[in-house]
């Protein structure tokens, strides 16, 4: 595994901060633009805080989602509208290059919808997760059936975790891509943790040999 500690979470967002301007970098630097796919949760949310503040190539910027939960648009716990919060409302992104996952539009739908928006992209440049206390990443829980599901971007019923209905990336899109980062921080995630460094098969261990970012409050 490789693996990178730090010592609280401002830390690690500077870190990932630091690791996928690098990325952006050479990405536009190789072919023109950056693919960029964005995790929900409170420590991507303080590192997409850090990258507000740098003065990226941000019209070579284009921003995916990993996984969003089947609410109406704007709804304070959708993933896109923390972004936007967060960071994207803030930078001269092109709306065009930003592409929301359509839940609302229901799991089904939505999920068709969005492998139609990624059919012309081979490869994603970097993949920003992060891991659930039972070991989930993106809307992929422990044996749920859509984490066995092949399509590119699948429709996740009856979640763990509210609400029930979400849309996420499969696995192996999550895997077909330049670079991954699971960024893992909170002392209710260590046993998940410990299990993956132990080798179980839980689902953010079947992510690709990501760069793990680690904090243990």
């Amino acid at each position: 595994m490789n693996i990178r500690k730090y010592k609280n979470t401002m830390q690690m967002a500077i870190a990932a901060a630091d690791y996928i301007s690098l990325i952006a970098a050479q990405a536009i630097g190789k072919h023109g633009g950056f693919h960029f796919v964005l995790a929900g949760g409170t420590s991507p949310r303080l590192c997409y805080q850090q990258l507000r503040q740098r003065p990226e190539q941000w019209a070579q910027w284009h921003i995916y989602f990993g996984d969003e939960r089947c609410l109406p648009l704007g709804d304070a716990a959708r993933n896109d509208q923390m972004a936007k919060l967060a960071w994207l409302n803030h930078v001269p992104i092109p709306d065009e290059n930003i592409h929301s996952m359509p839940a609302e539009e229901g799991a089904e739908e939505g999920a068709a919808a969005y492998t139609s928006v990624l059919a012309s992209l081979n490869c994603f440049d970097c993949v920003l997760l992060g891991m659930g206390e039972d070991g989930h990443t993106a809307s992929l829980f422990p044996d749920n059936p859509a984490l066995l599901d092949c399509a590119a971007v699948v429709p996740v019923h009856n979640a763990p975790k509210a609400p029930p209905n979400r849309v996420s990336l499969s696995l192996g899109r999550i895997n077909q891509s330049e670079h991954r980062i699971i960024m893992v921080a909170g002392a209710g995630k260590k046993n998940a943790w410990q299990a993956i460094v132990d080798g179980i098969p839980l689902p953010a261990s079947q992510v690709d040999d990501p760069l793990w970012m680690y904090v243990e409050k």
